[in-house]
């Protein structure tokens, strides 16, 4: 596992996404210098009430209230600023935390519609989620709570300062002793820290990946009582996690006690030095002169270096916090900066109808009839209709470079002919399915639908043209009639029934308590098996394709419904062309060829009566001799 780096660039990039809240960041940045100010000018203003008031009082024999009532009222006055500006700026923090991650889940959710099947393929589903979760929340805590926090406490710094050298230069020295080796300390432990925040955020998404793996293969876990191997894998796992998790949070949890110790140490040592200097009347040198400590100076001083290093502290500890979100950040960033899809078609799929001349004219509605749209260059375009042929030449194709998966795969498809892919387990047969989607780009060869190189043809086009029923079924949270329709928004109710019918799906969807208007939740897991995949397929008979795959559609139904099923899936692919990939030779008997596939190559092909004479691979499967693997 590969631990994601941050840089000054995740930095650049996280606060490019503040630009737009500019008014916002104005009221913040206003109402941080009031309160870092109202909280210097009170510890200022304890040497003037000790000095001028307090002290006057107590040797006096009839003392007046009044100067110290009003001084008391001032000093109230400055607080309640400085609370109203710290309410204000964390209020609006919050909102604009909350804008900008709205725009970065947003941004991301979009970048992961326009990525390649292959990064779902080589990255787990609960990785991806932690981003959008654990990721964008210590992004959220970072911009509403530890960067604001930062800001105010590095201005409480600066005021602090100022103010401690206006009262004394000789202490202020004692105190800068103190926060350089807190400093020192501080860039030790954040140092530690960072590393292992990062690591922690990979680990974590690592835990989560494999707890969504293991939550969705609940019941194979349970059927092979594979319990004990998945908890002794859980724990490893969290093992990780917790190490880099304790080793991040020990460091960083250390940064609060070892900072507050020598913030005591130095509010001790400042203490017995202001006393030495009040009673031995020793010069006390400022930036406006020299002058004498009094008791006044002291307390305020004291005042004001607790005020110098608390801050100090709360910039390491937000630190922590910091590189815990720049972690999450890049992790995020790493996903939006994945290479999307790319495509370089040019010819377009649309709806035609065909006028009394015999033209074909596009129209926008859908009408069943296709055309494939070709520009030219100077700029007339033409139209050909969509026959359904699919070819392959001497196809090549690896997933990785290392081990090749296809081997010179020839076919023709034409219209209206279905075409059968047999064979064990890893030949290769979903792989044909896949290139012809364009989920991926073949190695070597050409694939040509219509005559025409399917690199040419736009994705979205080509993949509107292709109907697909998979053996692992989808469902979408909606109703029934909701989960029909996303094979053809444009269908009204009334298609989206007859195509349950032809499907075999509309008796059982009657007795459903809602009927169509049942809510499914969870993919379906309210329905059997058998019942999700017979709303798959009559979600393809919606989209009403010229081509269709059908990838062990048939696999999750008992032998009963799969007859009555397939009478409608041959009423659905007259005059379509179909690939079927199945390994009950029972429901590609009737397919117009037959192809047996071994390790990535076509063996034999073929009618069923042609392959059962040959008594080759097929008639051995079909005859039991031999048994797909």
């Amino acid at each position: 596992m590969n631990n994601t780096q941050f840089s000054f660039k995740t930095v650049k990039r996280l606060l490019s996404y503040l630009n737009r809240y500019k008014a916002a960041l104005i009221t913040v940045g206003v109402c941080i210098i009031l309160s870092s100010l109202a909280s210097v000018a009170s510890s200022l203003f304890l040497q003037t009430l000790i000095d001028d008031y307090i002290l006057p009082l107590l040797g006096a024999s009839n003392p007046v209230f009044t100067g110290l009532i009003k001084a008391l009222a001032v000093i109230g006055v400055i607080y309640l600023i400085g609370t109203l500006a710290t309410l204000i700026y964390n209020r609006v923090m919050v909102t604009i935390a909350q804008g900008t991650l709205r725009q970065i889940r947003d941004e991301m959710f979009e970048k992961m519609q326009g990525l390649p099947v292959r990064y779902f393929d080589t990255h787990t589903h609960g990785d991806i989620m932690s981003r959008y979760t654990n990721d964008t929340d210590t992004l959220r805590q970072m911009i509403a709570q530890s960067l604001a926090q930062l800001v105010t406490s590095i201005c409480t710094i600066i005021a602090v300062f100022c103010a401690m050298l206006y009262q004394s230069i000789y202490l202020t020295l004692v105190v800068l002793a103190a926060v350089a080796g807190q400093l020192f300390i501080t860039r030790i432990l954040t140092g530690k820290s960072g590393f292992f925040f990062v690591k922690q955020q990979d680990t974590l998404g690592d835990l989560d990946g494999y707890v969504e793996e293991m939550i969705h293969g609940q019941k194979i876990i349970k059927v092979f009582c594979h319990e004990e191997q998945t908890k002794k894998e859980f724990r490893r796992r969290n093992r990780e996690w917790e190490h880099a998790s304790s080793s991040a949070n020990g460091y960083a949890n250390a940064l609060m006690p070892v900072s507050n110790s020598i913030g005591y140490l130095q509010y001790v040592i400042v203490a017995v030095i202001g006393a030495w200097m009040a009673i031995n009347q020793a010069g006390n040198l400022t930036i406006s002169g020299m002058n004498t400590i009094t008791l006044g100076t002291i307390a305020s001083f004291l005042t004001l270096s607790r005020n110098f290093t608390n801050p100090i502290s709360q910039v390491a500890n937000q630190f922590n916090s910091i590189i815990t979100a720049l972690a999450g950040a890049a992790r995020i960033f790493s996903l939006m900066d994945e290479k999307p899809e790319t495509d370089e078609g040019y010819v377009t799929l649309v709806n035609t109808i065909e006028t009394e001349s015999g033209e074909m004219r596009e129209i926008s509605e859908h009408t069943g009839t296709w055309a494939w749209k070709h520009p030219h260059r100077d700029g007339t375009t033409t139209l050909s209709k969509l026959s359904g042929e699919v070819v392959f030449e001497h196809v090549d194709f690896s997933y990785s470079p290392e081990k090749q998966i296809l081997y010179d795969i020839s076919l023709a498809a034409k219209q209206g002919q279905k075409i059968a892919l047999v064979g064990a387990t890893g030949a290769g047969k979903t792989t044909i399915t896949n290139l012809i989607n364009r989920f991926y780009d073949i190695g070597g060869g050409k694939i040509r639908y219509d005559s025409i190189n399917i690199e040419k043809i736009k994705k979205p086009d080509l993949r509107r043209s292709l109907g697909i029923v998979l053996q692992d079924v989808n469902l979408f949270t909606g109703t029934v009639m909701e989960n029909l329709h996303y094979g053809n928004p444009s269908a009204t109710d009334e298609e989206c029934i007859e195509a349950a019918k032809l499907a075999n799906a509309h008796n059982f969807i009657m007795m459903l308590p809602g009927g169509y208007d049942t809510l499914l939740e969870g993919d379906g897991s309210g329905l059997s098996q058998g019942q999700r995949q017979l709303i798959s397929i009559a979600r393809a008979v919606v989209a009403d394709p010229p081509v269709m795959i059908l990838d062990e559609a048939t696999s999750s139904i008992d032998t009963r419904t799969e007859a009555l099923v397939q009478q409608g899936m041959d009423r659905l692919m007259e005059g379509r062309t179909v690939f079927v990939i199945a390994h009950r030779l029972s429901t590609v008997m009737n397919s117009d060829i037959i192809m047996v596939m071994d390790k990535g190559r076509i063996i034999e092909r073929g009618s069923h009566d042609e392959l059962i004479e040959k008594k080759g691979t097929y008639y051995q499967l079909y005859t039991g001799t031999f048994e797909l693997e």
